[in-house]
């Protein structure tokens, strides 16, 4: 049985990081239904995708980095 570190703490981030905008998504938008209603979660449900593309373009950047500098240096 091999202990693959890196693969092991590449799936820790990735589940964090799923719960932690679940929790963003149905908490956040759960409250903002509950307090002020059903237009308003639909406006900060835009809002928070709105807010998440910045972060996607910066991730697919740096995940693009890493894609070419694997390339360039195979080993």
């Amino acid at each position: 049985m091999s202990r693959d570190m890196r693969k092991y703490s590449r799936q820790t981030t990735i589940g964090l990081i799923i719960g932690g905008l679940l929790l963003l998504f149905i908490v956040g938008g759960g409250l903002i239904y509950l307090i002020y209603g059903q237009s308003a979660a639909l406006s900060g449900l835009g809002c928070l995708l709105f807010g998440l593309i910045p972060i996607g373009i910066i991730a697919l950047f740096l995940w693009f980095l890493g894609w070419i500098s694997k390339r360039a240096n195979p080993d």
